[in-house]
């Protein structure tokens, strides 16, 4: 059943004022150092944290080292609060407000956010237009295997003055020649706790790297170099963020600044490949 909270709650305890700050906290606060840990039932840290919202209480006591075992209470927490609390909290704001002190507390010269999509991209850079700090640059992932940024993410960040640079624009590697013959040894597809994994190098996948690769070859290009300039084809992209594991790697993705244009037909038989 979804948790709806009691809509009188802030009526329910009083609330002090923290020193000469604007923070306004419980007069009685719920400290989980025990009794929420990865050795307790969950059902019941959950039913004790409604409660404790349902009567006003807004501040809960975490640390690094709370559980048994050390840490799980605040992985419990994070469910928790993620299934039942994540709607009644100012996430944008919050972040906006963070981003803004960073800002005026000399930490930082600009803010920028990640992986938002269009609509959370409105808000948030409404909000820090008015704090005074405005968002300079969004990174989201991007590649021709991977397009969601087309779907109004483009759009919103060409009309609010927000620059773009796009993570991942190699797919993981995917969008290079190294998989076409299988997983070498040592590449990332062969080794454990990454995040591209031996299963995603699926034979219809490959089979599109093998298409793409023959367009780029035609373009006088690598596979690697003309995913990058496809990136980068967009006028709201403002740099294509690469990872390299030499220095001969390096050069050679650079260069891909050699060739941007696409031709219109290269563009559709991408398209086609991909779907």
């Amino acid at each position: 059943m979804t948790y709806v909270p009691n809509p009188q709650r802030y009526e329910s305890v009083k609330y002090r004022r923290s020193g000469h700050s604007g923070l306004m906290l419980p007069a009685i606060s719920l400290g989980l150092w025990h009794n929420f840990g990865g050795v307790d039932t969950l059902e019941n840290a959950r039913a004790m944290i409604r409660r404790a919202f349902d009567l006003g209480i807004t501040h809960f006591d975490l640390a690094n080292n709370y559980g048994p075992p050390p840490g799980s209470a605040e992985e419990n927490f994070g469910t928790i609060f993620r299934q039942d609390l994540a709607p009644y909290r100012d996430e944008f704001e919050e972040t906006a407000m963070a981003l803004d002190q960073a800002v005026r507390q000399g930490k930082t010269l600009y803010v920028g956010i990640s992986q938002y999509d269009h609509e959370q991209t409105k808000q948030i850079t409404k909000i820090l237009k008015g704090l005074g700090t405005p968002c300079l640059i969004h990174q989201p992932v991007y590649s021709i295997f991977n397009r969601w940024i087309e779907k109004g993410l483009l759009d919103v960040l060409e009309k609010e003055g927000v620059g773009c640079i796009a993570f991942s624009p190699l797919a993981q590697g995917m969008l290079t020649d190294k998989y076409l013959k299988g997983i070498p040894e040592g590449s990332r597809a062969s080794k454990p706790n990454t995040f591209l994994k031996a299963e995603n190098i699926t034979k219809e996948k490959m089979s599109q790297v093998s298409s793409l690769n023959k367009i780029a070859k035609k373009r006088g290009q690598s596979l690697a170099q003309m995913a990058i300039a496809w990136v980068l084809r967009h006028k709201q992209m403002t740099s294509a963020l690469i990872g390299a594991s030499s220095a001969k790697q390096l050069d050679e993705n650079v260069a891909a600044l050699n060739n941007l244009e696409f031709s219109k037909e290269e563009l559709q038989a991408i398209d086609s490949i991909t779907g």
